[in-house]
């Protein structure tokens, strides 16, 4: 067989690799030696076929993964092998083109071609030219599936393979098989792939001058690499070559050809070979794919078609860079964001950290790394308490020092009592703690684990109430998916990353109208104040419930925000776990976020839109009153606030409510301790013991009594109830009040030795 004008040197390799150069006489000699041998072997071992091992073997298809508009993301393949699509069917002229410059009379001889034996032997022991080989199309199949090292005997045993192959599978299954496996360039393999890699189309469907440049490469896919201009030019002038071949032998029309040829001149591969700068997300679909969580819909066609947007990746990605770079002063190293549509829980942008190849910690993945959610999680509290009907929103919540519990503010103050919008938009740590040790811990870290946070194996008493400010480790990914929940009305589903994915089925995890409420709470800029001024980065032009968390020491800053839109998920801080200097979550992460979303939005500076979160079904919006008005009891701040019907608030509402009712004057007087008491403490208790009770009577009756020591709130308690406090020594002033009232009883001074 005439392979055509292959280099001197290549087509010498295919005999005796190593070898470089033309032949000299007697090399020459001894390769039509080798060639005469190599042909009585073969017409020996032809009487042997039934003993050959002539199965069509081929690795299983690799599929490449596609953006949801169409762009080429990566393809999923071992060690850079790529390719092996199934050909439903042969397609005419891609055979014509193939056999052209590989196999010319591969239908005339059994699978080896002696004239090619024999007219190689010749033009090796008395040309001067190029050297040949005699590897027709199942010989080369022969090879491909061995991939055996070039060696006489491995040329032996490929022939009389190619005898058996034809032998038992027919010509037509042998040419499938050969443009199956062989090799078009840039990891490409099989006229399949290559079509959809190079063109973007099905093999099926390309032009007669693109078949003709493919054609052209399997004999040096390296040299022909279409991605180079060198490479693309040897290609064509191959192909050229078998266009040629199909005008001579009447194969194709020459109107075509013609048509062919000048296409050819100009024709240009419109793929793209590697996308580096989206590595983490190219393993990312590696990952999905080899675990069996994406599957391609069919064989034939093993495309991927993911939910990322690439032009909004490289944007986010951009953004991450450009912020990141604000912050590294700081200790910060690293960033990691997640944007998701709303409705699918299609992932848009999954940027794993500012750049793979940062010596920073980029080769880490940071939306799927464990770590330390500081106070996102308290959401998630709330949530189980409205549920379990631990909690009303009209209910009032103390944030006052613990005491022994050691739970404290991350701006170090105290901000007394307050609804419980207030105490989650203000992201306060008492009230959070104190609700899930009223709910449970036990209850609280089954809820996380129902909400897929967490797949810790641990006793939830190893966490204690921290869990509830940073102590059980999440990541970005399942935090997340978990805010969907919130956001898609209590239904949690996995994110999904492509149309092939197996999907979980969804669940629902909290009922329509605890999501709404806590979304209505983490939407309210109002309910922020005093922690986080307005028009900060946690307010946008349009409605979006946001909540920022900041792990123990400023290791991890995070931000998790969503729209009518989009949920999008920020992750800031050092892969070595060290601690920055004092970046919070809202100082940080959440200025990131709102760049992403405002740009999902597509937001512009000015721009306001009269959008808003659906309100829980059945709730009518009252005014709750903060601090006590000199009139009569009018509201000087005020809280709207999303109630039950039959649910009564505790602190006074102001007008327009329909239903509130104002509590009229209360008179307190506290009973114990008298007033100027002087008390000794005794230094042989233990300290617990050394508690001074606190007791108050209400006129009339109240359902709650703030203490105050020394001007500052001390404990939040039934009216009823008696509270003790841990005495220490000096001079303290005590005094019973209202919460959210004026009325406040008179105030008790006494003093401790």
């Amino acid at each position: 067989m005439v392979r055509g004008p292959m280099s001197t040197n290549a087509a010498w390799a295919l005999i005796r690799p190593g070898c470089a150069g033309p032949p000299s006489p007697a090399s020459g000699r001894r390769t039509a030696r080798r060639l005469f041998c190599f042909f009585f072997v073969v017409l020996g071992l032809g009487v042997s076929i039934r003993c050959i091992p002539a199965a069509l073997v081929a690795p299983e298809p690799t599929p490449i993964v596609y953006d949801r508009n169409g762009a080429f993301v990566t393809q999923i393949g071992a060690h850079a092998d790529y390719g092996y699509w199934p050909l439903r069917a042969v397609p005419e002229r891609v055979a014509l083109a193939t056999l052209a410059l590989e196999d010319r009379r591969f239908f005339s001889h059994p699978g080896v071609d002696p004239r090619a034996v024999l007219r190689a032997a010749w033009r090796n022991l008395f040309g001067r030219g190029r050297r040949e080989g005699a590897s027709t199309i199942a010989m080369q199949v022969a090879h491909m599936q061995t991939r055996a090292p070039r060696s006489f005997a491995a040329k032996i045993l490929e022939a009389a393979t190619a005898l058996a192959l034809i032998a038992r599978h027919g010509h037509e299954a042998v040419l499938a098989h050969y443009l199956r496996l062989a090799p078009y360039g840039n990891g490409s393999h099989g006229v399949a792939h290559a079509a959809r890699f190079y063109f973007d189309k099905p093999a099926e469907d390309l032009s007669l001058a693109e078949i003709a440049l493919l054609a052209a490469v399997p004999q040096a896919p390296g040299r022909m690499n279409l991605f180079r201009e060198r490479g693309l030019a040897s290609a064509r002038t191959r192909a050229k070559q078998a266009l040629a071949y199909l005008r001579e032998h009447g194969l194709v029309d020459t109107t075509q050809v013609a048509l062919a040829e000048r296409q050819l001149a100009t024709l240009r591969p419109v793929g793209a070979a590697r996308r580096l700068d989206a590595l983490h997300l190219a393993l990312r679909y590696d990952a999905l794919i080899r675990e069996g969580a994406i599957a391609p819909a069919s064989p034939q066609d093993p495309r991927i078609h993911a939910s990322v947007d690439l032009a909004l990746q490289e944007q986010v990605a951009s953004l991450t860079r450009r912020y990141l770079s604000l912050w590294r002063g700081a200790g910060a190293r690293q960033a990691a964001v997640l944007a998701v549509e709303r409705g699918t829980g299609a992932v848009l942008a999954d940027v794993g950290s500012s750049d793979y190849r940062d010596s920073r910690d980029g080769a880490f993945d940071f939306t799927r790394v464990q770590r330390s959610p500081g106070s996102t999680l308290k959401p998630f509290v709330y949530a189980l308490a409205f549920e379990r009907g631990a909690l009303r929103a009209t209910d009032i919540l103390s944030d006052i020092p613990e005491g022994a519990s050691g739970v404290d503010n991350a701006d170090g103050l105290f901000l007394g009592p307050m609804p419980p919008r207030q105490a989650l938009a203000n992201s306060r740590n008492v009230p959070a703690t104190n609700l899930l040790r009223r709910v449970g811990l036990e209850a609280n870290f089954r809820f996380l684990h129902d909400l897929r946070l967490h797949d810790v194996e641990a006793p939830a008493e190893s966490f204690g109430v921290a869990m509830a400010i940073g102590a059980l480790p999440t990541r970005l990914e399942r935090l997340v998916a978990a805010y969907g929940a919130l956001a898609e009305d209590g239904v949690l589903s996995d994110l999904v990353f492509a149309r092939e994915q197996r999907r979980r089925r969804s669940i629902r995890v909290m009922s329509s109208d605890t999501a709404r409420l806590v979304t209505s709470m983490l939407a309210d800029p109002l309910a922020r104040l005093p922690s986080f001024p307005r028009y900060g980065p946690l307010e946008y032009p349009f409605a979006v419930a946001v909540k920022t968390g900041t792990s123990q020491g400023y290791r991890d800053a995070w931000t998790i925000a969503f729209s009518r839109k989009a949920i999008v998920g920020v992750w800031l801080g050092r892969g070595d776990a060290g601690a920055m200097n004092r970046l919070s979550g809202a100082a940080s992460a959440a200025r990131l976020a709102h760049a992403v979303l405002a740009h999902v939005h597509g937001a512009k500076p000015g721009d306001l839109a009269e959008d808003s979160f659906p309100a829980p079904d059945g709730r009518v919006p009252v005014e709750m009153c903060l601090s006590g008005g000199a009139n009569g009891g009018a509201c000087s701040e005020t809280l709207m606030e999303w109630v039950k019907p039959n649910e009564r608030p505790a602190a006074a509402l102001a007008a327009p409510a329909p239903f509130a009712a104002a509590v009229g004057p209360v008179a307190l007087a506290i009973t114990t301790p008298e007033h100027r008491t002087h008390i000794w403490r005794n230094p042989e208790q233990p300290e617990t013991l050394n508690r001074l009770a606190l007791k108050a009577t209400a006129t009339p009756s109240a359902q709650q009594i703030l203490w105050y020591v020394d001007g500052e709130p001390f404990a939040l308690a039934e009216a009823d109830a008696t509270v003790y406090w841990p005495m220490r020594p000096g001079t303290h002033r005590i005094q019973a009040r209202l919460p959210m009232r004026q009325e406040g009883s008179r105030v008790v001074e006494i003093t401790v030795e």
